[in-house]
C-alpha cells in the first residue's frame, strides 16, 4: 500500500469514526441553514474540552469564542486545507480586521480533512485559559463565532458568518424529537404526615405502549417544593403484580423493585440523554409495574399538607441507537456502622466490582457511562467516584468537590467513559460532623447519611446494584469487640478525638469488603473485595499545538479504534 493510499485510508476510518465518536456527545447547527455543525465532549477532570467543526465549504474555516458575539476581543482558530497542505492556527481578535495569530499556540490540532465540499476540523484545548489572548469556558452560555470562506484566501466575510449562545459545560439541546409526547407519574392527593422524615411508595403501571418507545428527557414535577427531598422511579420484577400505596422501607412496600428508572433530587431540574441513548419504555421491556418514591422533608413537621408531586417523562417513538439504564453504585445501606461526631473530614467507601456481574447476568456488556448523580445527606462535603483497571487507578468517573446537599442534579460527564468488565469504581464520601455530638449511622433520614452514586450507561443490562458494605466481623474484632452488644457500647460510649477518628478511619479502609451485585430479579452475587487507593489526578496542562500533520491522523485512528475498550 502506497502512501497516499495509507492517508485516504486513515482519513476514511477518521471520518467513520467521528460520526459516531463517544468522546462527542453534543452536537449543534450554529447557522440557520445548517451549513456549519459543531460537536464537542469535554473532561472536566482532566480539565479539556475536544471540539469537531463541520462545515460545508472547500476554503478556510474559523470558529471561536466572543465576549460580546463581535470580533473584537474574540478567541479564534483558522483552518482549512490548501495547495500546500493544512493549515491551523490560534488567534485573537483586536476588531474588524484578520485575526493576530497568537505567540502562545494552545489549540491542538487532532485532524482536518477536506473532502466532497466538506471541511472537518477537530481540535482540542483546555477548558480555563491559558493566556491573556485565550477565554475561559465557564458552566454560563457563551457566544460562539463562526466564519468561513470559499476559498483559502483569508479575508474579511461579509455573509458567512454568525454567532450562536451556547451552554457547552452545561448543554441542554433544545430540539424535539418527532412524534414526541410525555407521561406523569404523580402521586394524587397524598396527606403528607407530620413527620420530619417520610418516604412514601407508590405502586403503579407506565402508560401501555405496543412497541417500544425512548424516553430523552425526564423532568421533576413537584408540587411542594419545601417538602419533596427526592423522587425516584423503580422498574418491578415480574412477581409485582398489583398496584397500592404504602410507607415505604417497612416490610411488603415494594422493596423488591429496586431496578432505578429516573432519579431526581432536591435543587436539580430536568435531565436530557444524549442524542445515541433513551431509557425503554413499552414493547419487549414488558406490561411490568413501576415503584414511585418520594422522600419528604417535613422540617416543620406541618400536618394536612397534600401533594401531588412525581416525574414527568418525554418520549418518542424514533427510536435511538441504544437502550440506557441506571446502575447504583456505592456504600450499601445497612446498618453496622456509624460516623463518629467532631470529625473534620472523615471517608466512607462504596465499592462495586464488576468482574462480578457475569455471575447474575449471562451475557454483560461493558458500560458505557455518560452521566452520574452523586447523594449524601447534611453532613456530606465531598463525593468522588474512582475508576480502576487491572489493580491501578485510570481516572475518575465523577468528582464532586463541593457536594451541595441543597442542590442535586444529573450531571453529563461531558463525553462517554467506558467501563470494562473487570474494572473497579469506587464512590469515596467525605463527612464533616464537627458540629454533632453523636453517632450519624447510615440509614434513611436526612439525619443520617448515605453514600451513592447512580450511574447512567448504555447499552442496557437487567442491573439494579453493585455495592459494597464493609465485614462486620472484621470490623468488631479489629476495633476490639467481641459482639454486637460490645461494638455497639463502645460505639456509643467512646471518647471521640482525632486519634480514635483515625483508628476508625483506617480500620474500615483495610478490612475486607462483602461486594454484592443485584440484578433485576433481585438475584445477588456476594464476593469479597477490598478498598483501593484513590488518587486525584492532576489535570492537563494547557495544549499545545504544532504536532506534525501525519502523527495526529495516525493517533487519532489509533483513539478511534480504542474508544470501544478504553478513554
Amino acid at each position: 500500500m502506497g502512501p497516499l493510499s495509507l492517508v485516504l485510508l486513515l482519513l476514511s476510518a477518521q471520518w467513520s469514526c467521528a460520526q459516531e465518536d463517544p468522546l462527542l456527545p453534543f452536537s449543534e447547527h450554529l447557522d440557520p441553514e445548517h451549513n456549519v455543525r459543531l460537536k464537542w465532549g469535554f473532561d472536566e477532570i482532566q480539565g479539556t474540552i475536544l471540539f469537531e467543526l463541520t462545515v460545508n465549504t472547500s476554503g478556510w474555516v474559523g470558529f471561536g469564542f466572543s465576549p460580546k458575539g463581535g470580533m473584537t476581543g474574540a478567541d479564534i482558530v483558522i483552518g482549512g486545507v490548501g495547495p500546500k497542505g493544512s493549515y491551523f492556527t490560534d488567534r485573537h481578535a483586536v476588531g474588524n480586521s484578520i485575526p493576530v495569530v497568537d505567540q502562545q499556540q494552545n489549540y491542538k490540532l487532532l485532524y482536518l480533512t477536506e473532502s466532497d465540499g466538506k471541511t472537518v476540523m477537530k481540535f482540542q484545548r483546555s477548558i480555563e485559559s491559558c493566556d491573556d489572548n485565550d477565554l475561559p469556558i465557564t458552566n454560563l452560555p457563551m457566544k460562539l463565532i463562526y466564519a468561513y470562506g470559499q476559498s483559502d484566501d483569508i479575508e474579511y466575510h461579509k455573509s458567512r458568518r454568525g454567532t450562536k449562545e451556547v451552554n457547552l459545560l452545561k448543554y441542554m439541546p433544545r430540539v424535539t424529537p418527532p412524534n414526541s409526547k410525555y407521561f406523569d407519574m404523580t402521586m394524587v392527593n397524598f396527606s403528607v404526615p407530620a413527620n420530619l422524615t417520610y418516604y412514601h411508595c407508590k405502586i403503579m403501571k407506565a402508560p401501555t405502549f405496543d412497541r417500544k418507545q425512548h424516553i430523552y428527557r425526564i423532568e421533576p414535577f413537584i408540587t411542594n417544593l419545601d417538602l419533596v427531598h427526592h423522587a425516584l422511579l423503580y422498574r418491578c420484577p415480574p412477581n409485582v403484580t398489583e398496584p397500592f400505596e404504602v410507607k415505604c422501607y417497612t416490610g411488603g412496600g415494594g422493596e423488591e423493585c429496586m431496578e432505578a428508572v429516573a432519579v431526581w433530587g432536591v435543587g436539580g431540574g430536568s435531565f436530557e440523554l444524549p442524542e445515541m441513548a433513551g431509557l425503554p419504555i413499552g414493547g419487549n421491556v414488558g406490561d411490568v409495574f413501576y415503584r414511585l418514591e418520594v422522600h419528604y422533608n417535613n422540617l416543620n413537621k406541618s400536618a394536612g399538607r397534600v401533594d401531588n408531586s412525581g416525574l414527568r417523562f418525554y418520549y418518542t417513538s424514533e427510536l435511538r441507537q441504544h437502550d440506557a439504564a441506571i446502575l447504583l453504585t456505592g456504600l450499601a445501606l445497612a446498618p453496622g456502622y456509624a460516623i463518629p461526631p467532631k470529625a473534620k473530614s472523615f471517608l466512607t467507601y462504596g465499592l462495586c466490582d464488576t468482574a462480578y456481574i457475569p455471575k447474575v447476568l449471562e451475557t454483560p456488556n461493558d458500560l458505557q457511562v455518560f452521566s452520574v448523580m452523586m447523594h449524601t445527606h447534611l453532613t456530606g462535603r465531598k463525593v468522588r467516584v474512582g475508576h480502576f483497571r487491572g489493580g491501578k487507578q485510570i481516572d475518575h468517573l465523577a468528582v464532586d468537590e463541593n457536594y451541595n446537599f441543597e442542590y442535586q442534579e444529573v450531571t453529563n460527564l461531558g463525553k462517554t467513559k467506558t467501563v470494562k468488565l473487570g474494572d473497579q469504581l469506587l464512590v469515596e464520601c467525605t463527612y464533616n460532623t464537627e458540629n454533632r455530638t453523636t453517632l450519624t449511622w447510615g440509614g434513611l433520614s436526612t439525619s443520617e447519611e448515605m453514600c451513592l452514586s447512580s450511574l447512567f450507561y448504555y447499552p442496557a443490562m437487567n442491573l439494579s446494584s453493585c455495592v459494597s458494605f464493609p465485614n462486620l466481623q472484621t470490623l468488631r474484632s479489629a476495633m476490639g469487640a467481641n459482639d454486637t452488644g460490645t461494638w455497639l457500647n463502645m460505639m456509643y460510649m467512646n471518647t471521640w478525638n482525632d486519634t480514635s477518628i483515625n483508628q476508625y478511619q483506617q480500620t474500615l479502609k483495610r478490612i475486607d469488603q462483602l461486594v454484592t451485585v443485584v440484578d433485576f430479579f433481585n438475584n445477588g452475587s456476594y464476593n469479597p473485595g477490598m478498598i483501593p487507593d484513590l488518587k486525584v489526578i492532576p489535570s492537563t496542562p494547557c495544549m499545545r499545538s504544532g504536532c506534525a500533520i501525519k502523527s495526529l491522523a495516525l493517533i487519532s485512528l489509533l483513539l478511534c479504534l480504542a474508544v470501544h475498550w478504553a478513554y
